[in-house]
């Protein structure tokens, strides 16, 4: 699909009616779940959740935002590619692209700094080696 050919991870996302806002197109902050629903699909696949036990480490948001291109409205059905772009010894950084399956536009981009986070010690971790093979992968990093 145009505008998501770099993106191995692609989830379908039906839009719902109660996501619309008083203008008629989608609310700008459901767009960050359409996000989550990527991002989580991405986890899925590398296994992040078999790796923690989520109670002690697990994969926080440290920062987030969202460049809202065209509106969306109901009905159509997006696509939500997520990647990884960049990791270092302590983040990655995700981007996100929205796609409407009704046009083709590109809707929305979106990007996410994400680490690990010791709930024990309050503090974030290093990105494990075996977690960044599995991300690159993916990505070809």
């Amino acid at each position: 699909m145009k505008h998501l050919e770099d993106f191995n991870v692609i989830v379908e996302q039906k839009v719902a009616w109660g996501e619309m806002d008083a203008l008629s197109h989608v609310n700008n902050a459901v767009y960050f779940r359409y996000f989550e629903t990527a991002r989580i699909e991405y986890f899925d696949q590398i296994e992040i959740f078999k790796m923690f036990d989520l109670r002690e480490v697990g994969p926080v948001l440290k920062e987030t935002s969202c460049q809202y291109r065209r509106p969306v409205t109901f009905p159509d059905t997006l696509l939500v590619g997520a990647q990884v772009t960049s990791i270092s010894k302590y983040e990655f950084e995700m981007t996100y692209k929205i796609v409407s399956k009704t046009n083709g536009h590109l809707t929305t981009q979106g990007k996410a700094t994400i680490v690990l986070f010791d709930f024990k010690t309050m503090k974030k971790m290093e990105v494990p080696e075996v977690l960044i093979d599995r991300m690159k992968a993916i990505d070809c990093l």
